[in-house]
């Protein structure tokens, strides 16, 4: 597997920064950032990962995600969100000498329509030893999980969900804790993937979208 100093190489020969930022607030757009933390070091990483608590009417009650949420009105770029959700959510405060670089925007689709909502993705190093949680009351769990277990298609499932007129199939991460890693978190761990010159072995194939 992949080293930090490898990431941040490969993030850096990505498009320039700017596919990272916000830009002015739009009325048409609602944008969120996420944090894609890493803790170990060589080629012993893991990855931060969560359960949002469940809540009655969120599409994404008790799913697996990465730390983060909605842009606040103060925030000037996705690093600033994804560095005040991830202090809000688990406990972890984000320096930017932690800071590994950006991925390109998501645009996000429920059961295959696009909305209004684009997802960017920061990434971070918080070295060794891997820090504790404090998880707020919106998430219910946190973990560290292997990259090597994230990458071992061993460890690859599917989910099936029912909708008014179909069931449908998403690609899905088993964990370690046997919660299911699938849906835009999955997405954006395959967008990493692509970065970084490492595919997964667990190709995202939702009805109705290409990757």
């Amino acid at each position: 597997m992949l080293n930090i100093d490898d990431i941040r190489a490969a993030l850096a020969r990505q498009s320039p920064v700017a596919d990272g930022e916000f830009g002015p607030v739009q009325t048409e757009w609602n944008d969120a950032a996420v944090a894609l933390i890493f803790t170990g070091q060589g080629r012993d990483l893991s990855l931060c990962l969560i359960r949002r608590a469940e809540k009655p009417g969120d599409p994404w009650s008790g799913d697996v995600a990465f730390p983060g949420g909605r842009r606040g009105a103060e925030d000037v770029d996705s690093y600033a969100t994804a560095e005040r959700e991830t202090e809000e959510e688990i406990g972890l405060r984000l320096y930017a000498a932690q800071r590994l670089g950006r991925l390109a925007p998501l645009t996000i689709r429920l059961s295959g329509r696009k909305t209004r909502l684009r997802l960017f993705a920061a990434v971070y190093s918080v070295g060794v030893p891997a820090p504790a949680f404090q998880c707020n009351r919106e998430v219910a769990a946190a973990w560290w999980v292997p990259l090597v277990h994230l990458w071992d298609v061993r460890h690859a499932t599917h989910l099936r969900v029912s909708t008014e007129s179909a069931m449908l199939s998403y690609p899905a991460i088993r964990l370690p804790t046997g919660a299911l890693l699938w849906g835009i978190s999955l997405r954006v761990l395959t967008l990493f993937s692509d970065a970084i010159g490492r595919p997964l072995p667990h190709l995202e194939e939702i009805p109705g979208i290409g990757r």
